[in-house]
């Protein structure tokens, strides 16, 4: 049940995020990152998205 829930709020993190990301209101990436954090527990594929955008992020902050 809370894998469930945790999937659920996820996936509307997600939905808001992008949302925010179409329209000027609001700024999408405030709950897209998070929404993308918790999915990363439960699907590889996110996983290895949220995994890719870190590495990226560490080069950036190195260089």
């Amino acid at each position: 049940m809370r894998a469930i829930l945790r999937i659920a709020s996820g996936i509307g993190l997600v939905i808001i995020g992008v949302i925010g990301l179409i329209l000027p209101v609001m700024p999408g990436f405030i709950f897209l990152i998070p929404g993308l954090v918790i999915l990363a527990e439960y699907f590889p594929p996110v996983r290895r998205l949220v995994d890719w955008a870190t590495a990226k992020l560490e080069r950036v902050k190195n260089s």
